[in-house]
């Protein structure tokens, strides 16, 4: 990374101001995005894979969680207490925005809550929980936030207190929590996925890394896993969780549980198991200390804009609880219109409700949706000679790896670029197509890769696919390699 230079005009500059911010990356929306938004500002088509937000590649949002909310905004005379509201929405969502106004109270969605969330909101959670994993779950130990993003942060800056204080994170891994570790001056401790096992982590590969950190002098103090994973996609199975649960457990390390994608499994023999299940139904993980996250960004609810989610505490310290709690009062309360998201997503219509087969329909569609592109965006690539590709099992994304000549890795170190922000900014501007370098999320040295959404329309990713393989012949070509087969035999498949 480049020293930082005084500018002389401004006292706060480059030099003076926070490096460990300087220092953040989060490429998510980084420099292939700044990119492609100038692009479109100018008019050209841009085909906007970079992020999970499918809202705004097309997914409609789902009709009762927008009926619900919008009567809960509304004024009562205008909404539930209208004499004519019986002719717009159905009896069941008035039902739940009469409940949901009780429970917010009289000053109504546009007054702060209790800085946890609303008690209620929190009860439907602490339900959803036990319903799900057979075991308790209490709303005391439940925190609403303004997405996971905002729970990762609230724990992370209780974590970290020494210089030496280190977070254990997956590699690749989601860049949150990169960034956030930076920011707040703390030390990354990498534990590759093995891409060959299909992004499996293993006991060995856990123990060789904490002993690597302990001999250079950190002090690891929690670890992270995305489950269903991202950018990978694997959906962790029990076995695997019980290894993480126990390594975590007598280590004294606080296991960070990203469970965002729990809706989001393709694979027809996978399911999801959540890491506090797993635990406690596991000998020898008595003493887990575990924060788990999830959203209502992604799923099938897909509604990113209202920064809807929740992190539950499990054995936890009361006295941390307490600092965090401070820690969240701090940003007086996580905002209504998540809060109420984040319960209907946990509370959804049940069946003999007047709006349940409208609701499962509309589930159903979009469901099969993400199954359907997952699978063609998946064997596309694989179909792409130097593309290689795993199974998207779960969450919303493919992560390829792509062989590329040396000539192009000659070029990319000396445009002080990795060969894979090389690659992507390539394809943005010959396709206009935008996805994230691999590099962004950490990935074995020597790798080259991206990662992609299959959220866009059918017609739009069959287009990509297209865009993804007549690019890397282009790119290959470009630098003295050579790409056999035909983007038109890859949609003769699809």
């Amino acid at each position: 990374m480049l020293e930082p230079t005084k500018n002389a005009e401004y006292a706060w500059n480059e030099s003076t101001m926070s490096q460990p911010l300087r220092r953040m990356r989060y490429d998510v929306r980084g420099e292939i995005v700044a990119k492609a938004e100038s692009l479109s500002a100018e008019g050209r088509d841009i085909v906007f894979t970079n992020v999970g937000n499918p809202q705004a590649v097309g997914q409609k949002p789902i009709t009762f969680y927008r009926q619900v909310l919008a009567l809960c905004d509304l004024p009562p005379e205008c909404g539930v207490d209208h004499p004519h509201a019986s002719e717009i929405f159905p009896p069941d969502a008035i039902s739940r925005a009469k409940e949901y106004k009780a429970a917010i109270g009289p000053a109504g969605t546009g007054a702060y809550s209790h800085s946890q969330g609303i008690f209620a909101f929190r009860e439907h959670v602490a339900d959803f929980i036990r319903e799900r994993d057979g075991h308790a779950a209490y709303a005391e130990n439940i925190f609403l936030t303004n997405g996971a993003s905002s729970g990762i942060n609230f724990i992370i800056q209780a974590l970290l207190a020494e210089n030496e204080d280190a977070v254990m994170i997956p590699i690749p891994q989601y860049p949150i929590y990169s960034a956030l570790i930076t920011l707040l001056g703390g030390n990354l401790v990498g534990y590759e996925l093995d891409e060959s096992l299909g992004w499996a982590v293993t006991r060995s590969e856990l123990e060789n890394r904490l002993a690597h950190a302990t001999t250079n002098g950190l002090r690891v103090k929690a670890m992270a896993i995305i489950n269903p994973g991202n950018p990978t996609g694997q959906v962790l199975d029990r076995e695997t969780l019980e290894i993480i649960c126990k390594f975590c457990s007598e280590n004294g390390i606080v296991l960070l549980a990203d469970e965002v994608y729990q809706r989001n499994i393709y694979h027809p023999n996978k399911v999801f198991l959540s890491a506090k299940k797993v635990a406690l139904e596991t000998p020898g993980c008595e003493k887990l200390q575990l924060v788990s996250f999830h959203s209502t960004s992604k799923g099938l609810i897909g509604e990113c804009g209202r920064r809807g989610g929740y992190m539950e505490l499990h054995h936890i310290d009361p006295y941390v609880q307490a600092q965090i709690y401070k820690l969240a009062a701090s940003g007086l309360c996580s905002g209504l219109a998540g809060q109420v998201m984040t319960s209907l997503m946990v509370k959804p219509p049940r069946q003999g409700d007047a709006s349940y087969e409208s609701f499962i329909a509309e589930e159903k569609t979009i469901f099969e949706g993400l199954v359907r592109r997952s699978k063609r965006l998946v064997e596309g690539l694989n179909m792409i000679p130097g593309v290689n590709c795993e199974d998207a099992e779960g969450a919303m994304y493919a992560f390829p790896s792509v062989s590329i000549p040396q000539a192009a890795v000659i070029e990319a170190k000396n445009r002080d670029q990795t060969p894979d922000t090389m690659y992507a900014l390539s394809l943005l501007e010959e396709t206009g197509i935008c996805v994230v370098p691999a590099s962004g999320f950490g990935q074995k040295s020597g790798r080259v890769g991206f990662r992609t959404t299959f959220l866009p329309p059918d017609d739009k990713l069959v287009g990509a696919i297209e865009g993804f393989a007549k690019h890397h012949k282009t790119f290959c070509d470009r630098y003295g390699g050579l790409v056999r087969g035909s983007p038109k035999k890859i949609l003769s498949k699809l």
